[in-house]
């Protein structure tokens, strides 16, 4: 597994930036709040979970740290590697697969795709038991995004919940002007934390484990093409044709010159 820099640097980095602004204008005490992060951090967590089950939320928590990891292999690498095997199957038989399924117990799918095909089924229900995961697996990372995005959604409207609370208490403590203070705290660092959550935390996870999920599935994808077409006993010049319609212009293979 290789760390995605990209996403370790833009959430740290952001975090760092927000931090060094506060400490060049004060001090990071005065931003630092404990009925602030409760409503703000417990609330947030406690809707999103009533909108989700329990399950749900424990697989999402999974992804979130899964964003951080970038996949050691990409769809263009899956194709030829699904070609260079088509073209093995083609010459010494299907059976040459068991040699290459010890070395990629890793890549589940991958595993499975080629451990039906190994096991005699018909391409026809190689082809609909892989699609079958495949879509159970969109909808599990399209639940674990949903959860993100849910709360983003909840992280500022706690906020605001926050700085109600905070204001009311100000106003029914006018007459005590050490309530007062504290009473304010509450109202503008709910709102400051609900807005950090929600656009430096929540939404770039979400959009970063969407994007991660598509690539997943278009990998995926090759593994079935290739896995129906070895299956087929198919020409593997027509599986290279039916890989590049699947792969975008940019990655598309040219194992036959």
């Amino acid at each position: 597994m290789n760390i995605d820099f990209a996403t370790v640097f833009g959430l740290f980095g952001s975090f760092a930036v927000v931090t060094a602004a506060v400490l060049v204008g004060g001090s990071m005490t005065a931003f630092y709040n404990l009925p602030a992060v409760l409503i703000v951090l417990g609330g947030t967590f406690l809707v999103t979970t009533m909108s989700f089950s329990w399950r749900e939320m424990l697989h999402a928590q999974k992804l979130v740290l899964g964003t951080l990891v970038k996949p050691e292999e990409q769809a263009k690498s899956a194709a030829f590697d699904m070609l260079e095997l088509a073209e093995r199957c083609r010459g010494k038989g299907i059976l040459q697969l068991q040699e290459h399924l010890g070395r990629i117990e890793a890549h589940s799918f991958q595993h499975k795709a080629l451990q039906l095909v190994v096991d005699g089924l018909p391409a026809e229900e190689v082809n609909r038991i892989l699609h079958n995961d495949l879509g159970g697996m969109i909808t599990r990372h399209n639940s674990s995004a949903g959860i993100l995005h849910r709360a983003a959604e909840v992280a500022p409207a706690m906020g605001l919940i926050g700085t109600l609370v905070g204001l009311i208490q100000m106003l029914s403590n006018l007459s005590d002007p050490s309530a007062i203070g504290p009473a304010m705290a509450v109202a503008l660092l709910t709102t400051f934390y609900g807005a950090v959550l929600a656009n430096m935390f929540f939404s770039p996870l979400a959009s970063k484990l969407e994007r991660n999920s598509t690539r997943e599935v278009l990998m995926n994808r090759v593994f079935i093409a290739g896995a129906t077409s070895i299956g087929r006993q198919e020409n593997p010049r027509r599986l290279e044709m039916i890989l590049n319609t699947l792969l975008p212009p940019a990655e598309r293979v040219q194992f036959y010159k």
